[in-house]
């Protein structure tokens, strides 16, 4: 039986391939169907060949949600120990953990040195495996795995292994008690997520964007106000409305989740003495000139997230469990596309 592959030869340029499925799997391995994929910015800076980590030729895309269609002799079980059959639901961490380096053995499971050992080799057996941008998705014996509640659907679940489990990680670096405030720059996936999850400890949550329907939908999922960069199209003038919100004394926190490097050096002027920021969304080679001077003298401490510890994924699904009747999840997601249409998918994300 052949599956599909999106193959990425150089950035910018997608062919579909089709690769045998594996007929046999390992013990301790579960092949998937995938249900849906989802176009996340990383994926964006990765097709157009901005991120430094990347090779070519390799595969696509993390962020998925897919249905067991082969499971090993050994797998009865998620890592959370609820039992699993061929046809349920469950969600991948998308990366690898060996619990065995130097940074697993500090519990930095994010950081693992072989994290990234299958990402986008399509080119080697079992094919299927670090891409989602496919037809299956092969999960490896040191991969983490959850099974996705029956009231969650597969269009709110899809990018828990992404998105919302990276953000729950990385505000758990902040110490948000109820009142305090935090500001958001952009508004996509990340930044719609990083409402709820900050809006759920209590925060008063500022998101900053220059879209004005991304702003609207930040407001459904928990944001008490938004500062739209096309009116507020300086420094100075973003400045003085987050002191209009915050009692002249700018944010206890910020996070950035814009991609956008230049948001770094903005950023920094909007937190208060002693606030903490935390930059996510920049992945690329791109470099921003900034005040070393202003952290000195506000003691600012810059946090930078790359990824989670694999029980946020299990975290994520919870949260999603737990508010799917408040925020709408099902609506992040505007568009979907067959995967020989996945070029004109990325080149509409890329787009906005």
């Amino acid at each position: 039986m052949k599956g599909k592959i999106a193959y990425m030869t150089n950035p910018m340029e997608i062919e579909i391939r089709e690769c045998d499925i594996p007929q046999e799997i390992d013990p301790n391995s579960v092949l998937l169907e995938i249900i849906q994929t989802n176009v996340c910015g990383s994926d964006l800076h990765n097709f157009k060949g901005d991120n430094p980590g990347r090779s070519f030729p390799e595969g696509l895309g993390h962020e998925m949600v897919g249905r067991i269609v082969e499971l090993g002799e050994n797998v009865n079980n998620d890592n959370a120990g609820n039992p699993i059959k061929i046809g349920d639901r469950v969600v991948p961490v998308f990366f690898a953990t060996c619990h065995r380096c130097k940074q697993c053995l500090k519990g930095n499971y994010h950081a693992c040195e072989q994290k990234f050992k299958y990402r986008g080799k399509v080119n080697d057996f079992p094919y299927f495996q670090g891409s989602t941008f496919a037809s299956h998705y092969y999960i490896h014996h040191d991969q983490y795995f959850f099974k996705v509640p029956d009231k969650v659907t597969s269009i709110e679940v899809a990018s828990s292994n992404c998105a919302l489990s990276q953000i729950i990680f990385g505000i758990d670096h902040l110490d948000i008690k109820p009142g305090d405030s935090i500001a958001i720059q952009g508004a996509g996936g990340l930044g719609i997520n990083a409402c709820a999850v900050a809006k759920e400890k209590g925060a008063n949550v500022i998101i900053i964007d220059s879209l004005d329907s991304r702003l609207s939908t930040a407001k459904r999922f928990g944001a008490d106000y938004t500062i739209n960069l096309n009116e507020k199209d300086t420094l100075d003038k973003q400045v003085d409305a987050i002191k209009m919100l915050t009692n002249d004394t700018g944010v206890d926190y910020c996070l950035e989740v814009a991609g956008i490097p230049e948001a770094l050096s903005q950023g920094i002027h909007y937190l208060r003495p002693k606030g903490k920021y935390i930059t996510m969304g920049n992945i690329g080679a791109k470099k921003v000139k900034l005040s070393p001077g202003l952290l000195v003298r506000k003691s600012i401490q810059i946090i930078g997230i790359s990824g989670y510890n694999p029980e946020y994924l299990y975290e994520a699904i919870q949260s999603l469990e737990r508010n799917k009747d408040i925020y709408p999840f099902s609506e992040l997601l505007d568009a979907t596309f067959p995967l020989h249409e996945i070029e004109t998918a990325l080149d509409k994300s890329l787009r906005r």
